[in-house]
């Protein structure tokens, strides 16, 4: 199959707080897309505020996909939004649409993008009880830390708190004696699309600067009661979605005590190290065409240095759609 016989595949990433939802909703329009949500934190309904959800007004009547799917006690994997999109993508082209994935979650996107495969090292309930165990009795850093000594590319993109997926790292290891990472990295790079990746970025300050401004204007938002309905509603702090920034900060404040100065503190630090890590991971990947958005140039500025990505990339009559 020639390269310009692949179904088009348009995709915009960055790190949290860069600017990609304003963006896209401009991009979305001028080429005709639907945008398909790259975030692991947005399809979980009742989590709006702390996930930075786009609401129905700012998607300016642009369709999006996989956003508010699931409850927060339901399962989701980088598995199962690979095969969601697999059903997406296909599914937005037979409209004569444009698939356009959002989002700041690299392995998610990266695994649609390449198709890596997932295939399953088995699982050892009593190896994972164990760990789990570990975490619940000596703290979660206590397993990051013995995940970091043997696969610390894997330590390094996954947050403490996100026990479920460091024990899983541990697992893949326990059973297979190869890391994670190295299986990842083993993943054939040849994507069944016709990619069109771009990457937002800006001074690191700049973006810290961002992120802090972000916080701050969620919990002026009411992020405290988001947090306290959550719990209300019977969801456990231990939900891999309770543990997702912002959530598992203000649960401390709220259920344990911790001053909410502190827990603020603590979800500023915390996200700032995950801009970084989400940086990390993007280094990495070869494809991605950069546009520097904090450069001093304005909004206009910015839609035009990635409109002109775009329609270099991909035929110009893909702006047809948008004059009909």
């Amino acid at each position: 199959m020639t390269n310009n016989a692949k179904p088009k595949l348009l995709v915009l990433l960055g790190p949290t707080a860069v600017g990609k939802t304003s963006l896209s909703i401009e991009i979305a329009k001028k080429f005709s897309c639907e945008i398909i949500s790259g975030d692991s934190m947005q399809v979980y309904r009742g989590m709006d505020i702390g996930t930075a959800k786009i609401t129905p007004e700012e998607m300016d009547g642009v369709p999006h996909h996989l956003i508010d799917v699931l409850e927060p006690d339901e399962p989701f994997s980088v598995a199962r939004f690979q095969e969601w999109c697999r059903e997406l993508i296909p599914e937005i082209h037979g409209k004569g649409k444009l698939p356009f994935i959002v989002g700041g979650t690299g392995l998610y996107i990266e695994s649609v993008c390449y198709e890596f495969q997932f295939t399953e090292a088995g699982a050892d309930e009593e190896f994972r009880a164990e760990q789990q165990r570990i975490a619940d009795q000596e703290g979660a850093e206590v397993l990051h830390a013995k995940l970091a000594e043997i696969d610390p590319k894997s330590a390094n993109r996954l947050h403490p708190n996100d026990v479920r997926r460091v024990i899983r790292a541990l697992e893949v290891f326990h059973l297979t004696g190869e890391t994670l990472s190295s299986s990842l990295e083993r993943q054939n790079k040849q994507s069944p699309y016709d990619l069109c990746f771009i990457g937002l970025t800006m001074d690191r300050q700049m973006l810290y600067n961002r992120i802090e401004q972000r916080i701050d204007g969620m919990i002026a938002a009411g992020l405290i009661g988001e947090v306290q309905r959550l719990l209300d509603r019977g969801f456990s702090r231990d939900l891999v979605s309770m543990q997702g920034l912002g959530y598992k900060e203000i649960a401390e404040h709220l259920v344990d005590g911790l001053p909410l100065e502190l827990a603020v503190e603590k979800l500023k630090r915390d996200t700032r190290r995950f801009a970084k890590r989400q940086l990390s991971w993007f280094r990495h990947m070869n494809d991605i065409s950069w546009v520097d958005v904090g450069d001093g140039r304005n909004f206009s500025a910015n839609f035009e240095a990635v409109r002109a990505i775009i329609a270099g990339k991909f035929p110009t009559d893909l702006e047809y759609n948008s004059k009909h």
